[in-house]
């Protein structure tokens, strides 16, 4: 499966935030690196899942459930103005 960029999440966060979240950074909470949203690797299913570069771990999920929205950061540490779990 061929992964796209972070940018290919950008209308779905958009929606959620009102605001570009592609340029928000985050750190990985399983090697350390700093990203932004639009640098991670995404790869689409049924929901939409988003890899650190660096090590390829899991750090969000996005899905759509009967038309509602839900992302759950995984391991993505964000300051201010994100979500994090």
């Amino acid at each position: 499966m061929e992964a796209l960029d972070g940018n290919a999440i950008g209308g779905p966060l958009l929606e959620m935030y009102g605001r570009d979240m592609t340029a928000a950074s985050g750190t990985c909470g399983h090697c350390g690196e700093v990203s932004r949203i639009a640098e991670l690797r995404i790869y689409t299913g049924p929901g939409k899942v988003g890899r650190c570069r660096t090590c390829d771990e899991v750090v969000l999920v996005l899905t759509s459930i009967r038309g509602q929205l839900a992302i759950t950061f995984r391991q993505f540490g964000m300051g201010s103005g994100g979500t994090s779990s």
